[in-house]
């Protein structure tokens, strides 16, 4: 089952990365930053009594000045509240109730999302009790009364928040044992191309499938007799040059896409190249441990010579280094050319993410790599590998257990990595590694 999005949204000032830090916590500061991608994530996943779910900081909002910032308020807060399942409207007891408030508060109530009123800034709640009732005048209920910076309060709000988080067995998408396979990519990469190419070739009835609250398209498709899922991510569109609003609102949407998906197909446009935009793209998926296709679109309207796919190949790896594990497909949406060999590999990287090695074998090889390389020793103490085991798949996770788990670099557990992929493949999906102490007998 997916985890459920909370989009905290507001006026600009009101607190709302504040309350992002804290919910985060140290979940935040764990997450290392992949090559490439920005150090200032606007979402992070964390957990509440055992519910995880997935957190995104989405901006200010800014109602008061001009038409084309009222008409721009519209859309970000629109796309916002359409990707959340829960969405935490914040406002500032110290600045009282604004005009801007009421005009965010409309939009929300017509949505018919769960909306939680979070009045934030109360430091005192002896002294500030009288003006958090001010905030009724929004009709959105009672609100919840926090200190973001002194993190008061948040208990209360995340009991709060966790009421309105689906209960796990009643998630269908939970029995849902098609593939899912999102379509990521900055716009105008050519994702909806793709996915209409292959359901016209399939020549079947594209239907969509009801019920989903995200800002997302699914289409359903068969090939050999297996139905896929394919989530398109396309909808947004470049109506301005503002490119932090751009990129905000565009990664909000590809995280709702990529937590529901078993494959993502991150979609570069050849003409354009390799770029950091589809770094932070890519890392989405590779955060949360994926299986992954880097889709090279648009190929057919490259010029070419003997070294251009060579040239065009280690760029890619340069600039997603990260993803050295995912394939390389390049396609066009627009003749078909290599279009029905995804679905080959999305089956192929379907088994890998699922794929289990037995307990001995793993140890077998674990035991040769660090014979051929000895591990790596800090002040005469030397690590060493006791043991390790699979524990879980999706991505697959792996227990290793140590003398010291501050001996263990991250080189040398790379190394590592790399031996088990060449034993057993594991092409197209991270792996996971959990570095356990366990004392000497």
């Amino acid at each position: 089952m997916s985890k459920p999005i909370v989009a905290v949204v507001g006026r600009p000032n009101v607190g709302k990365s504040t309350l992002f830090n804290a919910l985060a916590g140290e979940r935040i500061s764990i997450v290392k930053d992949t090559p490439g991608i920005t150090r200032d994530r606007i979402y992070a996943d964390s957990e509440w009594l055992g519910r995880p779910f997935t957190m995104i900081d989405t901006g200010g909002i800014e109602p008061d000045s001009g038409d084309i910032i009222l008409s721009r308020m519209r859309e970000q807060a629109q796309i916002a509240i359409d990707t959340a399942d829960v969405i935490l409207f914040m406002v500032d007891v110290r600045q009282g109730l604004q005009d801007a408030d009421s005009k965010v508060a409309d939009l929300l109530r017509r949505s018919r999302k769960n909306v939680i009123l979070v009045v934030n800034k109360v430091d005192d709640f002896e002294k500030f009790m009288a003006d958090v009732y001010e905030f009724y005048n929004l009709g959105m209920g009672d609100p919840v009364a926090i200190s973001s910076k002194n993190k008061l309060g948040l208990g209360e709000l995340l009991d709060e928040l966790v009421k309105y988080f689906p209960e796990g067995n009643e998630s269908e998408e939970e029995e849902d044992e098609r593939p899912k396979v999102a379509i990521v990519g900055k716009p105008n990469v050519g994702k909806s191309s793709i996915i209409n190419k292959l359901l016209g070739q399939e020549r079947l009835i594209v239907s969509d499938v009801a019920g989903t609250t995200r800002d997302a398209v699914d289409a359903v498709a068969v090939h050999d007799g297996r139905e896929y899922v394919f989530i398109d991510t396309a909808g947004l569109r470049r109506k301005n040059k503002i490119k932090e609003e751009l990129e905000h609102y565009m990664i909000l949407r590809t995280v709702a896409a990529v937590e529901r998906a078993d494959v993502v197909l991150v979609v570069i446009d050849a003409t354009e190249g390799i770029t950091e935009q589809d770094a932070k793209i890519a890392g989405i998926a590779h955060d949360r441990g994926k299986g992954i296709i880097i889709v090279v679109n648009k190929w057919d309207a490259v010029e070419k010579d003997d070294k251009t796919i060579y040239r065009f190949t280690e760029d890619v790896k340069d600039v997603l280094s990260f993803l050295s594990y995912a394939e390389v497909m390049y396609v066009s949406a627009k003749s078909g050319q290599r279009l029905l060999k995804l679905y080959d590999s999305i089956d192929a990287v379907l088994q890998n993410c699922t794929l289990r090695v037995a307990t001995g074998v793993l140890n077998e090889i674990i035991t040769e790599a660090v014979a051929m390389v000895q591990p790596p020793a800090d002040k005469g103490k030397r690590l060493r590998i006791y043991y390790a085991t699979q524990v879980s798949v999706k991505p697959p996770t792996f227990v290793i257990f140590v003398n010291d788990k501050k001996l263990m670099h991250f080189s040398y557990l790379r190394y590592l990595e790399n031996r088990i992929r060449e034993a057993f493949g594991f092409a197209g999906t991270s792996l996971r590694f959990l570095i356990r102490e366990r004392k000497e007998k």
